[in-house]
């Protein structure tokens, strides 16, 4: 179970470091302006939100990966924080911005802490 566990983990990571690429680099490019349905006015307006999001995302991506690689108890722990904090920031997202979040964002990340959780 802590394979499944570990490659869930991996897997939200790589989630929020594609969220912090799509939001920092791409928000203006036809993904960006896609994921949202804007066009570039409004991307162009929206760019330091989405890039300031984008960052915070970089953050989450990054603490998952030091969760992985840490040794535990501080790996199991990081694990719990980060995956926690994802689910978090899915809920608030579905709640005040758009239902999606709760399932691209707050499903990966419940699931990979149950995971981290039942491995344990």
């Amino acid at each position: 179970m802590e394979i499944v566990a570990n490659v869930l983990v991996g897997l939200v990571a790589a989630l929020h470091a594609y969220i912090l690429v799509l939001e920092m680099f791409l928000w203006q490019k036809k993904p960006g302006r896609g994921l949202h349905g804007f066009d570039p006015d409004m991307a162009r307006a929206t760019a330091p939100l989405a890039a300031n999001q984008g960052l915070y995302n970089g953050f989450l991506a990054a603490g998952l990966v030091w969760g992985l690689i840490a040794d535990d108890p501080t790996g199991f722990r990081v694990q719990v924080f980060f995956l926690s904090c994802v689910v978090v920031a899915g809920v608030f997202g579905a709640v005040t911005a758009n239902r999606r979040i709760l399932f691209a964002q707050a499903l990966p990340g419940a699931l990979a802490l149950a995971a981290v959780l039942v491995a344990r």
